[in-house]
């Protein structure tokens, strides 16, 4: 290779070489859209939904034991909804549901584990 040519290509590219496809205009390509788009309004509803339910359900319990179990059947209740939301209502307020319900389970699990660990009887027995 002479110093002449050095970086730079001969009058033609080098074998294998394929120039990039030509795009088509912006105006001409399709658009993808959701059909249902998630809107925050509808996750926010499903969040106050399901912690009012929570916490009417919660406030059922007496004791450490009875507020966990009425939280989980609270939980399992909501995912339930949930679900149903997801297949036919609106996915919004089904991920705000969700959403709220795990943290509230998650919360009194905590609580269920702290008591665990501090006292060696597992409350909800």
């Amino acid at each position: 290779m002479t110093a002449d040519r050095q970086g730079t290509w001969a009058a033609s590219p080098p074998p294998g070489y394929l120039p990039p496809p030509e795009r088509p205009p912006l105006a001409s390509r399709p658009v993808y859209r959701e059909p249902h788009p998630i809107r925050s309004g509808a996750v926010l509803s499903g969040l106050a939904a399901a912690t009012v339910w929570l916490i009417l359900f919660g406030s059922l319990g007496d004791g450490l034991a009875s507020y966990a179990w009425w939280t989980i059947a609270a939980t399992v209740s909501a995912w339930l909804v949930s679900l149903l939301l997801a297949v036919l209502g609106d996915r919004g307020v089904a991920v705000g549901v969700a959403v709220a319900s795990g943290l509230g389970l998650s919360i009194a699990m905590t609580f269920v584990a702290l008591r665990w660990i501090s006292t060696y009887d597992w409350p909800l027995w």
